[in-house]
């Protein structure tokens, strides 16, 4: 038998799906999947390649169009990845098939889809347009907006992997100017990204009352972070800015812990914080009771709070007022504490009265270092009181006591101011601030419900707090 014979005795392979796809058999494929239509997304057993994949990498249009349009029961997996992590659109970019490139992107290939060495679509048709000499593929790809800045693993993106040669010079202006584009459309993005971003700023701060100093820094820090992701946007390459550490200083109920909450959201927002979360703590949640028991303790709370803002109250009680109290575990929860103030994972805000904060600044030398900004929330007067009435009463929560009540139309800032001026001592202002009122509010629905009858059906009636009622929520406070 010669060799010939010895060849045509030998049963020859079924057709595969694949080897359909690769020859461009469209007749055979179809006739295949009518017979099976599972073999539609079958992964041939070496490079993990589905039919769309060889079709693709092959420019046969004709079954790149088919299988994109079959139905049925089976779907395509139009991101299907082979062994390397690749796509159809992948191997149709690596091989210069820019026909059956634009096929899968009508039908929604994502054009900025990673291969397990981190290369996109335009990376692989940039490497095809240095062996080939021509980029009709790289052309196709710009055209629906393909990220010229893309890196992979090794930080490289499409036009680093340009060589340097006359050869290159076309494709190599061609990727400049769209890059040059994409910078400019996401330059103008980020910047009404930034207005409406600095607009719910301005909308947080217009809940603070006072607190100036606060105010100015707050726009600061907000104003550096945004311009920095619009040169980020540029191109441009700038450091990160480190979270800053405050304190708060001033008398109960001035405000800190709100505007502690508020900060949390406003450093999120721009960026500076990973999460809004403020875990509120005091000195009970820090320090245990025996040796051994601060720092793991401390350490939980702290572990709590990353990401976000970690706001001691009462920070002074971690202090001893008796510097040979030995016993007291208070300064090692601090020391704690301050340990990791350096590591940009964790916003610190220490506060608590003025006077008794000057012996947590002077019990650790490095206090001040890490510490940088202090602000000073003085006490509140009549007419900012009343602002926080009006403010709180804009803004209820479905969880409040007064949800769905409103203010009588007499109750204006100016009216409310005079009542709380005549009604209250400087001492009750000073000693109550901002929980002045809470109370206030809570005596005046008490005051509303003693005076309504239960013959009332007025809705308005029914949900009004009057200025009567503020005076005599007022009156209860004084008593």
């Amino acid at each position: 038998m010669n060799r010939s014979q010895d060849q045509r005795s030998r049963p020859t392979k079924p057709a595969t799906i694949h080897t359909f796809a690769l020859s461009g058999d469209l007749i055979g494929l179809q006739k295949l999947l009518r017979d099976n239509p599972s073999l539609l997304n079958d992964k041939n057993p070496v490079m993990a390649h589905t039919p769309l994949h060889v079709s693709a990498g092959n420019n046969r249009t004709d079954i790149v169009k088919f299988l994109l349009e079959l139905q049925g029961p089976e779907k395509i997996e139009i991101e299907a990845k082979n062994m390397y992590g690749e796509t159809p659109l992948h191997m149709a970019a690596k091989n210069g098939c820019s026909e059956a490139a634009q096929l899968l992107l009508a039908h929604g290939a994502s054009v900025e889809a990673r291969a397990n060495n981190g290369m996109t679509p335009l990376h692989l048709a940039v490497w095809h347009s240095l062996r080939a000499e021509e980029f009709l593929a790289v052309k196709t790809l710009l055209e629906h907006n393909a990220d010229c800045s893309a890196k992979d693993n090794e930080g490289m993106t499409p036009l680093n992997h340009l060589s340097q040669g006359p050869g290159n010079d076309k494709l190599r202006e061609l990727l400049n100017w769209h890059l040059e584009e994409q910078r400019k459309k996401r330059a103008i993005e980020t910047c009404s990204e930034t207005k409406a971003k600095m607009d719910e700023l301005e909308k947080e701060l217009s809940n603070i009352v006072g607190l100036n100093d606060l105010k100015v820094q707050l726009r600061k820090w907000a104003k550096g972070m945004l311009l920095d992701e619009r040169r980020r946007a540029l191109g441009l390459h700038v450091g990160t800015r480190r979270p800053p550490h405050m304190a708060f200083l001033g008398n109960p109920g001035t405000g800190k812990t709100m505007v502690a909450r508020i900060l949390g959201r406003l450093l999120h927002m721009v960026g500076i914080l990973p999460t809004d979360k403020v875990t509120e703590v005091q000195r009970t949640d820090l320090v245990g009771e025996f040796v051994g028991h601060t720092g793991p303790k401390t350490r939980r709370k702290i572990q709590e709070a990353e990401g976000g803002i970690l706001f001691v109250d009462e920070a002074y009680r971690l202090i001893p007022m008796q510097k040979a109290d030995d016993k007291d575990y208070g300064l090692e929860a601090l020391e704690e504490i301050m340990s990791v103030m350096d590591s940009g994972k964790i916003v610190v805000i220490f506060a608590g009265y003025s006077e008794p904060m000057k012996r947590v600044i002077a019990s650790n030398e490095g206090f001040c270092r890490r510490v940088t900004k202090f602000f000073h929330f003085i006490d509140f007067s009549s007419k900012e009181l009343a602002t926080i009435l009006h403010i709180k009463m804009n803004n209820l929560a479905e969880s409040s006591l007064l949800y769905g009540f409103k203010l009588h139309s007499n109750c204006s800032i100016e009216t409310i101011s005079a009542l709380i001026e005549r009604e209250t001592t400087e001492k009750q202002r000073k000693e109550s601030n901002g929980g002045l009122v809470d109370t206030m509010l809570i005596n005046a629905r008490e005051s509303l419900d003693l005076r309504l009858s239960f013959d009332c059906i007025d809705t308005e009636e029914l949900l009004t707090i009057t200025l009567e009622d503020l005076e005599a929520g007022l009156g209860l406070l004084s008593q």
